[in-house]
């Protein structure tokens, strides 16, 4: 959708998925250090997928949202006589949400059947969001100098985080390459919605000018500040999560120490109690 909604739906897509996996990596890191054996606790196999059908449904989401708007192609791809192409633009969106949603029923075979080998999840991820700065890159063709900009900046953290789950297939649960991948999700997702309201200003403000080469640079630096702020939510989650982990099982180990002496307590009593009986005898 060529308007600020049709922005602001992935926008929040990938928002909310990269705060998900800000706080997913740290907490499959501290499984894997608090595990003897040196790996991942088996649950998250299972958030793995629901993480999946997550995905299935967003995916969903986007797809009727981008084919069933009232001036959506309602999944016509040709019209009229001649024929002529009906919303490309939306046929690209529900396209990329097609790959996510390719990508979440990946994950839920990967996890839910020893015969797929464990890469191909991540693999799959990669391809989606390949596929998803391919068609960004011949989106914006004969467009306004703003609009070129802007979007080709939104294609570096998409081709940042392709190459960096891409990564992930030969390098399995890289705790740096997760927060990377995360910090680069959550910059997809707040830059849409900052390409939602520079080119369509939801509350009837001020248009840009598209040809003033200083919104470009302002918008070069707006997009430094996005990332500064992605960072700071990542390191903030990080934070948080760690002395979540830690107070978590700071408590256990002293409920355990508690329950132990405890039962010490009563066997002494049990004992105690049956020598006297013995003694009375």
């Amino acid at each position: 959708m060529a308007n600020f909604k049709g922005h602001a739906l992935p926008g929040s897509f990938f928002l909310l998925f990269g705060l998900w996996w800000s706080v997913k990596s740290v907490l499959k890191h501290h499984s894997k250090k608090l595990n003897k054996n040196g790996r991942v606790h088996p649950g998250f196999d299972q958030v793995e997928i629901i993480e999946g059908v997550v995905k299935v449904i967003f995916a969903t989401i986007g797809i009727l949202a981008e084919q069933f708007v009232p001036d959506g192609p309602h999944m016509y791809l040709f019209s009229g006589e001649p024929r002529t192409w009906v919303k490309l633009m939306n046929w690209q969106h529900s396209t990329m949400y097609l790959f996510f949603g390719l990508s979440g029923v990946m994950d839920i075979v990967t996890y839910s059947s020893a015969k797929i080998p464990l890469g191909l999840d991540r693999l799959m991820l990669a391809v989606a969001v390949f596929v998803e700065g391919f068609l960004f890159y011949f989106h914006v063709s004969n467009r306004p100098m703003l609009d070129k900009h802007i979007h080709s900046l939104l294609l570096t953290a998409i081709f940042a985080v392709a190459i960096s789950i891409f990564l992930e297939v030969f390098l399995r649960d890289n705790v740096i390459l997760e927060l990377f991948r995360a910090s680069l999700t959550i910059l997809q997702g707040t830059w849409f919605w900052q390409i939602g309201f520079v080119l369509f200003p939801p509350f009837g403000g001020p248009e840009w000018d598209e040809n003033d080469h200083d919104n470009m640079m302002f918008i070069t630096m707006c997009f430094c500040w996005h990332y500064a702020l992605a960072i700071f939510i990542t390191a903030v989650n990080y934070m948080l999560v760690q002395w979540c982990t830690r107070s978590c099982r700071k408590n256990n180990q002293e409920l355990e120490l508690r329950l132990g002496t405890l039962k010490q307590k009563c066997w002494k009593n049990d004992h105690a109690t049956l020598l006297n009986g013995s003694d009375e005898e």
